[in-house]
C-alpha cells in the first residue's frame, strides 16, 4: 500500500459470529481471527487485497470506518489539527511495526489512519 491508499475497513457489529456468517455468505469474504486478536475477526475479500475487521459495536465504533495508510501518523495528526479537524483517538500500537489512530473532520466524519508494515 502507498501513502493515501484506503487500507482497511472496520465494520461495527453486535454479534461477531452472526456478522461473520452474514458477510461471508453475502460477499464470499474469508473471515478469521488472527492469533492474538481472537475478538477481532478479520475479513479478506475475494480479490485478496481488500480487507478489514469486524469489531464490537460501541467504544467509539458505531459506523463503518475506513483507514488510510500514511507515512507518519504523528505528521498526519498534526496536519489534521492545522486544517481544523480533531483527533478522535491518538496513535496506538497494533504490533511492534504498526500503529493506528483516528481523526474527525470538520463535519464530524471519523476516519482512521494506519502506519506500518506487516513485516516483523
Amino acid at each position: 500500500m502507498a501513502h493515501g491508499d484506503i487500507t482497511h475497513i472496520d465494520i461495527p457489529v453486535t454479534d461477531l459470529k452472526a456478522a461473520a456468517e452474514f458477510y461471508g455468505g453475502l460477499f464470499g469474504w474469508q473471515i478469521a481471527a488472527p492469533p492474538g486478536f481472537e475478538d477481532y475477526p478479520m475479513w479478506r475479500a475475494p480479490n485478496g487485497i481488500s480487507g478489514g475487521g469486524l469489531t464490537p459495536r460501541g467504544e467509539g465504533f458505531t459506523q463503518p470506518r475506513s483507514y488510510v495508510e500514511v507515512d507518519s501518523i504523528d505528521d498526519a495528526l498534526a496536519r489534521v489539527r492545522e486544517l481544523g479537524g480533531t483527533v478522535a483517538m491518538e496513535k496506538s500500537e497494533i504490533s511492534p511495526t504498526s500503529w493506528w489512530a483516528a481523526f474527525a473532520d470538520a463535519d464530524g466524519n471519523v476516519v482512521g489512519l494506519y502506519e506500518g508494515t506487516t513485516e516483523a
